[in-house]
């Protein structure tokens, strides 16, 4: 088959590799009829070598037809029609059943971790290929799916069940947002989007959207209706945002992660230490954030930060929340508001293209050309 494979920093190509194949009598092999490139997928574009090989298959934001099941599977038949989260759980293990599904148990048996299972992203992560492919196998998979109930609604309006619209929601939810409340989003990107949206669902007063890239902040202000701050054009973005917010806001979610922009003085320190990426949206967010506020990191940080604000945090009484999403229990609830025109995140889609070119959309998605937000890939 066909799959896009991480060849090395900033390069994806697509190239043959074997089928997948039944391996576990709960698994089951889907055809991929749509999947997505995702900024988790851009921390693997920059860094991969941390905890991917050559050749490996990338991808955690796919939905297809079932091709086959093991004989375990009960709840799934050749022929229905799926979405993958990207967590892969078993169902049975304490977190599974208490909905915390992204840290099961029983999905990532790899002794240097202590943490469930996801698509794509390598040994570290139970090593379960992904799903920028022509197939995909799913293990556990009457856990890790949600069948689609209504065949006539398109791919656009649910693949994103698989990642990014839970993510969002529940990025919201734990951080505890309320009717009434200020909350920043730091990142104008895909989730970020859904994040601002959800937001103001929940009763927000005001949500303020924070990047750097001016189509992306357009939409924010346009298609949401949420206030922008471009963090480029202001000294010291932090105090800026506890000026706008009259001395902080009660939420801050951080939708960007280690792939913000860095700082001069990080380029040296990631040399020197273990630290890559950097930790400047949640310097950000710790001075944006109000005495006794809360801030939600959503976006990934894979490596130690050197220069973690703790102190800062810690003296006003701020918490600090974070973590993977764990999608499967979401799934259901998001496809019913999604279904009852509650919200379309089919609309942050701006380029579709064969699986072939990937490699473009992975160029374009990084460095934000031709007014990109979303990339989905048809294999």
């Amino acid at each position: 088959m066909r799959a896009v494979t991480y060849q090395g920093k900033e390069k994806m190509t697509v190239t043959t590799v074997p089928d997948p194949k039944i391996q576990e009598p709960t698994d089951a092999i889907i055809r991929v009829t749509a999947t997505a490139i995702c900024g988790s997928d851009l921390h693997l574009y920059h860094n991969g070598n941390m905890v991917l090989n050559d050749d490996y298959v990338v991808g955690h934001e796919p939905m297809g037809i079932v091709e086959e099941v093991g004989p375990d599977v009960k709840n799934l038949k050749v022929g229905d029609r799926i979405v993958v989260p990207f967590n892969v759980s078993c169902g049975h293990c304490h977190f599974c059943e208490n909905d915390m599904e992204s840290q099961c148990d029983e999905s990532n048996r790899n002794p240097e971790t202590d943490y469930g299972g996801l698509f794509g992203f390598g040994k570290l992560n139970g090593d379960y290929p992904g799903g920028q492919a022509e197939f995909l196998r799913v293990p556990y998979a009457d856990q890790t799916s949600f069948k689609v109930p209504d065949n006539h609604i398109a791919d656009e309006k649910v693949l994103f069940l698989s990642d990014i619209v839970p993510t969002a929601y529940w990025s919201v939810e734990h951080a505890g947002v309320k009717p009434g409340d200020t909350v920043i989003v730091l990142g104008s990107g895909p989730v970020g989007l859904l994040a601002q949206r959800f937001a103001k669902m929940k009763g927000a007063k005001r949500v303020i959207a924070v990047d750097r890239v001016k189509h992306r902040l357009e939409y924010s202000a346009k298609k949401i209706g949420v206030e922008t701050l471009n963090f480029e054009e202001v000294d010291i973005p932090g105090m800026a945002l506890k000026d706008m917010t009259h001395g902080g806001a009660d939420v801050v979610i951080d939708c960007v992660g280690m792939d913000g922009k860095q700082r001069k003085l990080e380029k040296v320190t990631n040399l020197i230490t273990p630290q890559m990426g950097t930790t400047s949206p949640i310097e950000m967010a710790s001075m944006a954030v109000k005495k006794f506020g809360t801030i939600m990191l959503t976006g990934v940080y894979l490596t130690p930060a050197t220069n973690f604000p703790i102190n800062h945090i810690f003296a006003r009484n701020v918490t600090l929340k974070s973590g993977q999403t764990p999608v499967p229990h979401l799934m259901p609830k998001l496809y019913e508001m999604i279904k009852n025109n509650e919200f379309d995140p089919s609309d942050i889609i701006t380029h579709t293209m064969p699986l072939e070119d990937a490699a473009k959309g992975y160029e374009i998605f990084d460095k934000k050309e031709d007014n990109n937000i979303k990339v989905v890939l048809k294999p």
